[in-house]
């Protein structure tokens, strides 16, 4: 089964599967999350990708409780990723936030724990806090202090693997430098309209695998672009291997050598989306699919353009 194209293995040895559920919903309730969930999982979903800023974890572990309970999965069979936010940057309140996550997520570990964004916010209250004039407050912690007091939980058995989300080349060369433990992945956005191929090559020479987020695009993008999902040369695609576009858009990325998660909350498409490893992309396809680029960044956290770790000043 190692070398079942449904899972890659990580740096550290471990068997990281290839699809995952997002779970990113700010429109959606808890009650909606659980039944992702579990719809994810029982459709073959092993990988859940949580965050501590989506603030439905506690939701994600009442799903994930169930299914053990019920026999469907085991917790070892199951590969559950989180992100460090940037609130708790300071290194005496990584191993703190990791523990809540886990208590939320009813979990004795994580597989995966990852810095969300190289920039630091102020400690000690809200998740995104702002001066009276609405200017976010930023934190001067440096997150190759964040990652060492990472590596402490990972020594500790909180979490098997850890990594990074957000970074730019220089900033995971920067942290690659001092790192005791190196990051195992990196999570960041990619999708045929926003390729990041130099990053995605970069972080392949530092044998760090690359987590696609928003794999099908972002859809709250300006009306200027066309959805990546109504792109006429991915329709046709689509059409001539009776798939969808969303699982061409997945199958693009596959191809490209890396994972995503794409997120639903709707049944239909949660199972459509791990669909994408029963048929290949020609060269021809994969091309055509790549000249769509435009480096359109949908989620660019631009409360934090003046942070001196904003990351995406950066050509890659």
């Amino acid at each position: 089964m190692s070398s079942s194209p449904e899972y890659v293995t990580l740096s550290s040895g471990a068997r990281f599967p290839v699809i995952g559920l997002g779970t990113y919903t700010p429109l959606q309730g808890e009650d909606e999350v659980i039944v992702a969930v579990k719809a994810a999982v029982r459709a073959g979903y092993r990988h859940i990708d949580c965050a501590a800023i989506y603030r439905n974890e506690r939701a994600v572990g009442h799903a994930l409780k169930e299914l053990i309970v019920e026999g469907i999965v085991k917790r070892e069979d199951l590969f559950v990723v989180s992100k460090l936010w940037n609130t708790c940057h300071r290194p005496d309140l990584v191993q703190p936030s990791l523990k809540k996550t886990l208590d939320d997520l009813g979990l004795d570990y994580l597989d995966l724990y990852l810095i969300h964004w190289p920039m630091a916010y102020k400690e000690g209250g809200e998740l995104c806090p702002q001066d009276e004039n609405g200017k976010t407050l930023f934190s001067e912690v440096d997150y190759v202090d964040t990652w060492k007091a990472l590596e402490d939980c990972r020594d500790m058995g909180l979490t098997r693997d850890i990594g990074l989300s957000n970074f730019n080349s220089k900033q995971i060369q920067r942290l690659l430098d001092s790192a005791r433990i190196k990051p195992v992945a990196m999570q960041v956005e990619v999708n045929c309209h926003n390729t990041n191929s130099k990053l995605i090559e970069f972080c392949k020479t530092k044998n760090i695998v690359v987590i696609a987020f928003a794999p099908l695009g972002t859809p709250s993008m300006d009306h200027q672009h066309v959805k990546l999902l109504e792109e006429p040369a991915l329709k046709k695609i689509a059409a001539s291997h009776k798939k969808t576009a969303a699982q061409v858009a997945i199958r693009y990325l596959i191809q490209v050598g890396i994972t995503a998660v794409p997120k639903s909350v709707t049944q239909s498409r949660i199972e459509e989306n791990i669909r994408v490893f029963d048929f290949k992309l020609s060269d021809a396809e994969m091309s055509a699919l790549a000249a769509l680029n435009k480096n359109l960044r949908g989620y660019d956290e631009k409360i934090a353009l003046d942070h001196k770790y904003y990351p995406f000043y950066e050509d890659f």
